[in-house]
């Protein structure tokens, strides 16, 4: 199953949330989420710094990380940023690929 590695930012009201329920339940929450679109949770993390919650998650496919993101992001309670993770053995794959190319301005 892919992974997808989801950056939390929580607006004012998503940082009153959390302060109310405390981080385990929203970890929980994001859990039946993920498990909803049939996906699975690895990792949960709160951080601080530039981003103020960090997960990595199991998902059946790319739809399924889009629905998640707009779902989780039209709430207005978190900014949320998607990136697909990719193993070494799916480098490998495409460094394998013969791709024809020519540079901007090449002959």
């Amino acid at each position: 199953m892919p992974k997808y590695l989801f950056e939390v930012d929580y607006s004012a009201e998503g940082t009153k949330g959390l302060l109310k329920e405390g981080g385990s339940k929203r970890r929980a929450a994001l859990e039946a989420s993920v498990k909803s679109v049939g996906g699975k949770l690895e990792a949960f993390y709160f951080t601080y710094g530039v981003r103020d919650a960090i997960t990595i998650v199991d998902l059946p496919d790319d739809a399924s990380a889009i629905a998640l993101s707009l779902t989780v992001s039209s709430s207005g309670s978190v900014a949320f940023k998607t990136t697909p993770l990719l193993s070494p053995r799916e480098i490998d794959r495409a460094a394998k690929k013969s791709v024809k190319y020519r540079p901007p301005g090449a002959k």
